[in-house]
């Protein structure tokens, strides 16, 4: 199967709610995907939804330092943060990725990021 095809595939099974196989599929392309913003990003959300969710801190910290602007890219490693609880790490993220992307998400996690952070 093609590198393409494997990326394509994994995106489908992980949009429904496969992780595992998704990840089954991406795995022997860890090389190549190292320095894709997308296959570092596919990468993390389906360690994230796997619970290996040290790995997808790493996957999504890759894929920001290739795509700094990409909101859902930070809105996700601040979820993954979130979950290990780093949580003056993954305020940060929330915060970028509501200033880059006004999505309604984005700004309800930051919000009720800062209320639980300040209370």
């Amino acid at each position: 199967m093609q590198e393409t095809e494997r990326f394509r595939l994994a995106g489908l099974y992980l949009d429904a709610g496969d992780p595992l196989e998704a990840l089954s599929l991406l795995e022997p392309l860890l090389d190549e995907l190292r320095e894709q913003a997308a296959g570092q990003l596919l990468l993390g959300r389906a360690y994230y939804h796997s619970a290996q969710l040290g790995k997808a801190q790493e996957a999504l910290e890759r894929t920001v330092a290739l795509a700094p602007t990409d909101a859902y890219a930070r809105f996700a490693l601040g979820r993954t943060l979130q979950r290990r609880s780093r949580h003056a790490e993954a305020g940060v993220h929330f915060r970028i990725a509501a200033a880059l992307d006004d999505r309604p998400e984005f700004r309800e996690h930051r919000d009720a990021h800062e209320r639980a952070m300040a209370a």
